[in-house]
């Protein structure tokens, strides 16, 4: 899994969740650490050198502004990624689940709304993520020599082919 340690608050709550998730699944997560370009490509050496089988890129801005080097790497060193964000799916990378963008900027859009209203910001209700988005790009999957299941594929809510 690549973090971004620069986000420290961020960074330690994603490792212990992903670490949690793994032990529960039996598998061994190793963290490599990226807060620059130089970093990611230093990553992606041990990620090739240790054969370690997937990444898992953790949602990062600095990440999200180098989608398309990490996917660029992730498809030269035919490592199969995972990410947050469907941008990188669009970008090249395998495949994303994680919050609908769109739906979480709708949502602002409420609250603003509300507060304009005269609402007081300390008395509306936290809001919690209720939509989430799977994202495949079947190119890169069979560039990468692997099948999509259909049944992934009918829960995805885009397929990029």
């Amino acid at each position: 899994m690549l973090v971004n340690p620069t986000d420290a608050i961020r960074t330690e709550s994603n490792v212990r969740d992903v670490e949690a998730a793994a032990r529960a699944l039996g598998l061994q997560i190793h963290v490599l650490n990226a807060s620059t370009i130089g970093d990611i490509d230093a990553a992606f050496a041990i990620l090739v050198r240790e054969r370690m089988d997937a990444l898992f890129v953790i949602p990062d801005s600095f990440f999200a502004n180098r989608r398309v080097q990490l996917a660029t790497l992730a498809a030269r060193h035919a490592i199969p990624a995972a990410y947050a964000q469907r941008d990188y799916v669009a970008a090249g990378g395998l495949m994303s689940y994680g919050t609908d963008i769109a739906d979480a900027r709708r949502q602002v859009g409420i609250y603003t709304g509300r507060v304009l209203k005269g609402e007081k910001p300390a008395e509306l209700p936290v809001m919690q993520p209720t939509r989430f988005e799977l994202a495949i790009n079947l190119t890169t999957a069979k560039a990468l020599g692997l099948r999509v299941p259909p049944s992934l594929l009918a829960r995805a809510d885009e397929v990029i082919e």
